[in-house]
């Protein structure tokens, strides 16, 4: 359990009995997307590393092979070709120095090397022509891959059935799928990149082992010392990275609380500057600690990995050096030794690097593949939907013994709900909260699937209507509207964006929400950007994003306007003529209006009464009010407080019996 740190007069964290120092205010933080790949190699042996890179490769080279064959295959290429040209380059050296080293004049000696010479010229013009090649492919296929896997991620995410979103292992991982995509590009970079340096290794080692066999072991003990001190620091930087994960976190969260538009206000007014900077000092002070202990032992495994591989080089050298007084290999072959020796080293530290980066990155595509397999369950049954009959219009809208029951709820937000809807209707659903009222109207929108129930169309269920053709007769305004990051005259498009609205469409729409005149008088007009993240973007208070939402919904001037609370953040006038509107529709299309200002559904033609997901009365204003139940309850608390006459609070009316 987190510890709390209160402040003092002075700003200063008080101090518990019984402890020399407080921790950190915040919370216990979840696992984030990024640690699941550092976590994974932290804990992951070098034999773990080693046994899951072919899986890893194979992977990668699969993602871009469905990107871009073509590229694919010149990386293919050049990276086989290239280890090939180093081979012939390293021998071609040897070569070289057999000449130079002979008897003789120098001139003839210069003379003889001539056709090596060229050779390693014409070797390290082809080596580097195809890598220029390879960056030029790896360069157009990066893009590539970063579409494939992203467009896949956004087709599923956009097609999954809203539930979805109400568990949170599918927040999770979707979450952690976001950057497995991001991380898959980075995946084939990192693949093709340790594939380039493991054929630079077996071509110098096959050239070696042409030259003498002998040098082979040579070549590895000079240089596998340091690959294995290089491996083993990058394991311990990941060890350290994944402990500090949750102190940086915080220490990111603390960035956002102090230097943030959103929280600077709340910050001045409560004098939390101290606070902060205390909370931040705290965090880095464990933090700073631990990057220093995670130095030291960096530092000293690098410094044994180069002492051995000074040894081991002092060795090579000393092998060399007898080989040659004994006569078993020539000395142009001893100096090819020498550079087969550097030029390993230099791919076998690409290698190692590549290693770590495969692995890690492996993971987080790992979390991608997953999450695209489990999000299947998510998907809308399509496979007859292009047999399903367009629906007529609507006449009737029943539900039937209705209920829907959230995954991590013991009791169900809509309960044997049995209600009618005609055509024409203007109905209401009013309710404390979490009475079941929007959950309710979800269903009805399709957007939530009933776990419970049937809900009809015209007399038959919804299931057997054509999904895309029924929701474009149904228009939503939700409580909970986004702020889209568009126009304002984008912003009302997309209410109606098959059809592709004019602006006389959009204006019209504006003027119903009483948002024409606001939007006019922006910078821009209706092509003000509402985002101030963009440059010269605005941004509105919560009544203006309002009205921007209700236009949306008229915009589509569908058969059946679902609107849930429309008017919370309106000041009075712009609510009345918000409502006026509403009523405007009364008779010619059908309205389901959510909302707890009561006085606003007295027109309606229809009141249904929800409590803890059950429909509990159902009537006009004028027959529930002399029911004298639940609803005649909510409605006279609320009259009250526009009634300036009653000097004592009226006695509340008893509640109506709650039906099961």
């Amino acid at each position: 359990m987190a510890e709390t740190a209160t402040a003092t007069g002075r700003g200063t964290p008080a101090e518990p009995p019984g402890r020399q120092r407080v921790e950190s205010v915040l919370p216990e933080l979840r696992e984030m997307w990024w640690e699941t790949g550092v976590r994974a190699r932290a804990t992951a042996g070098l034999f773990a590393v080693f046994a899951e890179l072919p899986r890893l490769l194979w992977a990668a080279l699969a993602v871009s092979w469905r990107a871009d064959r073509a590229r694919t295959l010149v990386v293919a290429a050049t990276t086989v070709g290239a280890g090939v040209m180093a081979a012939f380059g390293l021998l071609a050296t040897q070569r070289v120095l057999v000449e130079l080293f002979a008897g003789g004049p120098t001139a003839d000696k210069v003379v003889a090397a001539l056709p090596a010479l060229t050779a390693l010229a014409a070797v390290t013009a082809v080596r580097a022509g195809m890598a220029t090649a390879m960056g030029y492919a790896q360069n157009g296929l990066s893009p590539k891959v970063d579409r494939e896997v992203e467009r896949g991620l956004f087709e599923v995410t956009t097609a999954v059935r809203l539930e979805a979103f109400d568990a949170d292992a599918f927040a999770d991982d979707m979450e952690r799928a976001s950057r497995g995509a991001e991380s898959t590009t980075s995946l084939v970079q990192s693949s093709m990149n340790l594939l380039a340096g493991l054929a630079g290794l077996l071509a110098v080692a096959v050239a070696v082992v042409v030259i003498h066999p002998l040098l082979l072991a040579a070549l590895l003990v000079a240089t596998v010392p340091n690959a294995w001190a290089s491996l083993r620091a990058g394991h311990l930087r990941y060890q350290t990275y994944a402990a500090g994960s949750v102190r940086r976190r915080r220490v990111w969260l603390l960035h956002r609380l102090m230097a943030e538009r959103e929280s600077a206000p709340e910050l001045r007014s409560y004098g939390l500057r101290r606070f902060l900077l205390d909370q931040y000092d705290r965090v880095m002070s464990v933090e700073t600690d631990i990057q220093l202990a995670m130095a030291r032992r960096v530092t000293t495994t690098t410094t044994v990995g180069s002492m051995i591989a000074g040894l081991a080089t002092t060795v090579v050298y000393l092998l060399l050096g007898l080989l040659l007084i004994d006569g078993q290999i020539p000395l142009a072959a001893a100096a090819t030794c020498v550079v087969a020796v550097q030029s390993a080293q230099r791919s076998l530290s690409v290698v190692t690097f590549q290693i770590d980066r495969v692995y890690t990155e492996g993971q987080h595509f790992s979390d991608y593949t997953g999450f695209m397999t489990r999000a299947v369950a998510y998907l809308p049954d399509e496979t007859t939907s292009s047999a399903r009959d367009t629906p007529d219009q609507l006449r009737e809208v029943h539900v039937d013994a209705v209920s829907l029951r959230y995954p991590d709820r013991d009791s169900p937000a809509v309960d044997q709900v049995t209600l009618t809807i005609q055509a024409g209707q203007t109905v209401a659903f009013v309710g404390e909260n979490g009475s079941g009222k929007s959950t309710l109207a979800a269903m009805i929108a399709m957007l939530r699937a009933p776990t419970g129930g049937t809900i009809r169309w015209n007399g038959r269920p919804l299931s057997e209507w054509d999904v895309d053709a029924l929701r474009d007769r149904i228009a939503v305004v939700t409580q909970e509207y986004h702020k889209w990051p568009f126009t304002a005259a984008t912003n009302l498009a997309i209410g109606d964006i098959a059809a592709e609205p004019g602006q006389d469409r959009i204006e019209a729409a504006a003027a119903r929400a009483v948002a024409h005149e606001m939007i006019t008088e922006l910078p821009h007009g209706y092509e003000t950007l509402l985002d101030r993240t963009f440059a010269n973007g605005q941004d509105l208070s919560g009544g203006q994003w309002q009205r921007i939402t209700a236009a949306r919904g008229f915009l589509r001037d569908a058969e059946l306007l679902i609107m849930d609370e429309p008017s919370s953040a309106l000041d009075p006038r712009a609510e009345d003529a918000l409502f006026q509107a509403i009523r405007d529709r009364q008779g010619r299309v059908t309205t389901i209006l959510i909302t707890h200002r009561l006085a606003n559904v007295r027109h309606a033609d229809r009141i249904y009464v929800l409590h803890h997901g059950t429909l509990v009365e159902a009537g006009t204003h004028d027959e529930l009010t002399a029911a004298r139940g639940r609803y005649a309850e909510l409605f006279a608390l609320q009259a009250a407080g526009y009634d300036t006459t009653r000097g004592a609070a009226t006695p509340p009316l008893p509640h109506q019996a709650t039906a099961s």
